[in-house]
């Protein structure tokens, strides 16, 4: 069994409160989940208005199938992104 996990560091520079930041999270988060079948979670800023930290899990039989999911959650959250992409980073257990 694979675990693909997808760490992504985002900035929304528009952000006046944390009301503003949490609806474009929200929305960013359930894209995920109904699109890719994944578990998704707020890591880090949670009390900061304009950044955040979010995981992603996935997970498979087949390396390859967790490497193409994780690439395509990427750059759909980068299309689609109202802020900023700081940092992507992928592990593998």
């Amino acid at each position: 069994m694979i675990i693909g996990y997808l760490e992504l560091d985002l900035h929304f520079p528009h952000a006046r409160s944390l009301k503003d930041k949490r609806r474009e999270l929200a929305g960013i988060k359930d894209r995920i989940r109904q699109r890719h079948n994944v578990a998704v979670a707020e890591l880090d800023f949670q009390d900061t208005w304009q950044r955040a930290k979010i995981g992603v899990a996935a997970l498979s039989g087949q390396q390859a199938l967790v490497e193409q999911v994780l690439a395509k959650i990427r750059d759909d959250v980068l299309g689609h992104l109202n802020g900023e992409l700081l940092n992507a980073e992928i592990r593998y257990y």
